[in-house]
């Protein structure tokens, strides 16, 4: 069992920066990839950043350039750091943490960021 807790979220003016907070516990030696989603209101929940346990990292296009996903391991904590905020990046982001074995994913509840224009 892994639990995940974000952190970070909150209002922000465009062009602003947040950094969320991933903390997980648990069986936290069994994590291999972590990474964000996020779900705007009306949509579905769309992949934002993937980090794996040996640090190779993708994002999705509406986010390169402007986010980066990272973690420390000894801390068991993953990041991610938004930078040039825009007003669509609004939504709930979740974190989530997949194990090694058999691919078993755990989610974070999810910490609400809200750009303003």
């Amino acid at each position: 069992q892994v639990q995940l807790v974000e952190s970070g979220g909150g209002l922000v003016q465009a062009g602003g920066s947040l950094r969320l907070s991933c903390a997980a516990s648990g069986s936290t030696f069994s994590i291999n990839t972590m990474g964000w989603y996020r779900q705007a209101p009306g949509n579905q929940r769309e992949l934002v950043a993937v980090i794996s346990s040996g640090g190779s990292t993708n994002y999705a296009d509406p986010v390169k350039g402007r986010f980066t996903i990272s973690r420390d391991d000894a801390k068991s904590t993953a990041y991610l750091q938004m930078n040039s905020l825009k007003p669509e990046d609004t939504a709930v982001y979740y974190c989530y943490a997949r194990l090694l074995l058999y691919g078993t994913t755990y989610w974070g509840k999810g910490t609400l960021v809200t750009v303003s224009s």
